[in-house]
């Protein structure tokens, strides 16, 4: 295997989630790409990048369509391109990588990003065998689902298939949205690291050991979430079953920048606050309100506990009330929640959850279902 890459990563592209630099194509053109390992697809938007077949580029027969949690799609043409990320002895050059090239899109799906770059199993990479090349005839999207289905190598396999890293990607993030007042991209609050190939060599990232949680299935990183509790009162405890067509009631999920929280569970949450706490919370994530910092009290809040499943035996994590609610957010002197309400039955355990830690998201461990893990992050 190649040396593992560190890479810088930033939240001020996208207003809080992170992304990473690509160089993509014949002209190695920088793209700036959204994190994700909710997803396995890397895709560009098609204003921001356009492919050249003249110079090299392999244009297929194959598209894909893909849709989000937040309701956010694309429909592009998978093309054959070389990918590098990182500099010096980080850098990782890849050729013939599936790129796809979204030529629709809904307004809001890169928003301040070039594109996104999935990190999750190949199940999750589906793909449409159609009569001609892709990008020539951009087939609707409507049809798109009528060819023949086919899956694609996502970017992190196919570098563990050409022996150049392993299948693992690991992440030392702090923020759910920007830090303002502190010069924003220059503000440590802002940036952060992702490790290609590795991570628990990385100790200057994090310190103490990793605790193990146990994924459910190969497809997105399915966790079972079993209680949540908020400081000392008692336990919520938590459906081992989610809802129907998916395999778990949880994801991790580095590409969602909350604790996205079925309108139930959330209540439940509520319940064990003081009456200000509650009235406070939920103003905050039911209408979106930012919070005057002086009458937050940050302080008096509760650390949420959320238990998963692990490898051999249950996993506690903490979410800091510094993390589930964001200091200087949208602008200084103010705070916003990071938790968003979604389907009931299910939680996708974003960001909050990892700002407090190393996480490594090892897709190879436990015969190929992966394993994440989590250790102290260092400040």
């Amino acid at each position: 295997m190649a040396t593992i890459a560190r890479i810088p990563i930033t939240n001020v592209f996208m207003g809080g989630a992170y992304t990473a630099r690509l160089r993509v194509g014949p002209g190695r053109q920088p793209v700036n790409v959204l994190l994700d390992t909710g997803s396995s697809a890397l895709a560009l938007c098609g204003r921001k990048y356009r492919p050249s077949l003249a110079d090299g580029e392999e244009e297929t027969r194959l598209a894909q369509s893909e849709s989000y949690g937040d309701g956010s799609w694309w429909t592009g043409a998978v093309l054959k391109t070389t990918v590098s990320i990182g500099a010096g002895a980080s850098r990782v050059v890849a050729s013939g990588v599936s790129v796809a090239v979204a030529y629709g899109e809904s307004p809001d799906m890169f928003d301040g990003c070039d594109g996104i770059l999935g990190l999750a199993y190949e199940e999750l990479d589906d793909a449409y065998l159609m009569r001609g090349g892709t990008w020539t005839r951009q087939y609707p999207t409507a049809t798109v689902a009528n060819g023949r289905p086919r899956s694609v190598v996502p970017y992190l396999m196919q570098l563990a298939d050409d022996d150049v890293l392993a299948q693992k990607v690991s992440f030392l993030t702090r923020r759910s949205f920007i830090h303002s007042g502190a010069g924003l991209s220059r503000d440590p609050l802002n940036r952060g690291w992702m490790v290609i190939g590795g991570g628990e060599e990385a100790t200057d990232l994090y310190t103490g050991r990793f605790q193990v949680v146990k994924v459910l299935t190969e497809a997105w990183y399915s966790t079972n979430l079993k209680r949540v509790i908020v400081g000392g009162k008692p336990p919520i405890h938590v459906r081992p079953r989610g809802p129907k067509g998916m395999p778990s009631n949880s994801i991790v999920d580095s590409g969602t920048n909350s604790l996205r929280l079925g309108k139930s569970l959330f209540r439940q949450i509520l319940s064990k606050l003081t009456t200000e706490q509650a009235a406070l919370l939920n103003a905050a994530v039911v209408d979106g309100q930012a919070v005057p910092m002086e009458s937050l009290r940050l302080a008096s809040w509760p650390t949420i506990h959320v238990v998963l499943e692990g490898r051999e035996t249950d996993v506690t994590l903490e979410v800091a009330p510094g993390d589930y609610w964001q200091v200087n957010a949208p602008r200084v002197g103010r705070a916003m929640a990071a938790i968003s309400i979604g389907e009931d039955g299910f939680a996708t355990l974003g960001l909050p959850l990892m700002n407090g830690y190393f996480t490594i998201f090892d897709g190879v461990a436990d015969g190929g279902k992966g394993v994440i893990k989590f250790a102290r992050a260092r400040r």
